[in-house]
């Protein structure tokens, strides 16, 4: 292999790499390709496997092993021409074939690489952080979702449904007398109250018996989803099958210590205030953080190549998919559900991946700048980190992870772990 020519090409960050297989090594790959491929190819006044390579070459073409041959010499030819560019590769490269012939191939690849990056004023960044006060409506509204994990059912055969019931439904909806698409439902379990549908229908189950049949007349929301029902009238024929009324625990010392280490209902009541209010801090904290890192990349000066954006989206459509399996679902199974493309998730994702990039790249030079280092011990931790994290052996991690890698990201971490340490509260 040699490295023909490595230029710059008017996009930003973006080179033009030409190199060289010379003729041992091509005709060599040629050769291996031809072995690989000759049993499978029938030529008349020859034994399958064994017409010469010339005579396949005569009927077939010229260059009917190239393509095996192009990808045994393309890897190690390409690698060795990044190494004698001397570039940080990001991104997959474009290849293309310039010329071939028995004197061996020449390739280009056009490669994105890793930018120069400046940023200033990285210590002492300022932010505003503001912690929200627990309010009693809060405190109630968490100790009623307690309640009502500990509520009980009882049916209901002779009464009214109230609203909190759970009503059994039937349904079917219609629009100036023509039922719509959707409108109909049977033995729907409703809690009314619940708010998950149209406003007003809930309100007007309450308050009838058991297959006692009854309208409930709504108008959709003029920014209802269906177009063609948005700001409609509609009626309802209803009829209940089953009521459940849901009974809550009283309120008092008894529920407190069902429910908790404590004997009484104001000592669990402050628990819950204490537990909300480090919550509170928590999600102050992390804006806090936040809204450093936004700053911190908006200090960022660096012409960044495209195909890193594309990809870190690539990344997180990967990690999006994973979730996906994680809930037994698959990428195509959650698109026909949702309506979704992948060109749209990848729109919704690209923002996030863009400011991936860019807080990666600034504490990346922010690591260097301060010449952060990432020792033995470091790099021991985060491998059994990883190890437990995955439940794996810490040497088939050494084995699978390169430290190379592991020691940029602990880096990156002591350097992030440095900003926040000397960001500053805004007064």
């Amino acid at each position: 292999m040699s490295l023909l020519k490595s230029e710059k090409t008017e996009e930003k960050n973006v080179y033009s790499l030409e190199f060289s297989v010379d003729k041992d090594t091509w005709n060599k790959a040629i050769g291996n390709s031809y072995r690989k491929q000759v049993g499978k190819i029938n030529v008349p006044g020859f034994r399958k496997g064994k017409a010469p390579r010339a005579v396949i070459e005569k009927m077939y073409g010229k260059g009917f092993f190239y393509e095996e041959a192009f990808n045994e010499v393309l890897p190690d030819s390409y690698e060795d021409a990044v190494k004698a560019a001397r570039l940080t590769v990001v991104g997959q490269p474009e290849f293309d074939v310039k010329s071939v012939d028995e004197n061996g191939v020449v390739f280009t690849a056009k490669v994105a690489v890793k930018p120069n990056v400046t940023i200033k004023d990285y210590l002492g960044i300022e932010a505003e952080k503001t912690v929200a006060p627990v309010t009693d409506e809060e405190i109630d509204a968490e100790i009623n979702t307690v309640r009502e994990r500990n509520s009980r059912e009882t049916e209901v055969t002779d009464g009214e449904s109230v609203m909190g019931d759970i009503c059994n439904i039937d349904y079917e909806g219609s629009v100036d007398g023509v039922p719509f698409e959707g409108g109909k439902g049977e033995d729907y379990p409703l809690k009314l109250g619940s708010g998950n549908f149209i406003p007003g229908f809930e309100e007007q189950v309450a308050g009838h018996k058991i297959e006692e049949p009854f309208d409930v007349n709504v108008t959709f929301p003029e920014e209802y989803h269906a177009k063609e029902l948005a700001g409609k009238a509609a009626v309802f024929k209803t009829v209940i099958h089953k009521i459940r009324h849901i009974e809550l625990p009283a309120l008092d010392d008894d529920f407190a210590k069902d429910v908790s280490e404590f004997d009484t209902l104001a000592e669990y009541r402050a628990d819950v205030k204490a537990k909300m209010e480090k919550r509170h801090e928590a999600e102050a904290d992390k804006k806090f953080e936040d809204a450093i890192l936004d700053a911190l990349i908006e200090k960022l000066e660096a012409d960044i190549p495209e195909a890193m954006f594309v990809q870190e989206t690539d990344n997180f459509v990967r990690d999006y998919e994973n979730r996906m399996k994680m809930q037994g679902l698959d990428l195509n199974t959650y698109f026909k559900y949702t309506g979704m493309t992948m060109e749209a998730l990848r729109q919704q994702l690209r923002p996030q991946a863009e400011k991936q990039v860019k807080l990666r790249l600034a504490l990346e030079k922010i690591a260097k700048l301060e010449k952060i280092k990432a020792g033995k011990k470091d790099i021991d931790e985060e491998l059994k980190r990883i190890a437990d994290s995955y439940q794996m052996d810490v040497e088939q991690v050494r084995n699978l992870v390169p430290e190379d890698s592991i020691a940029e990201d602990i880096k990156v971490k002591k350097a992030m772990d440095l900003v926040k340490e000397n960001a500053v509260v805004k007064a």
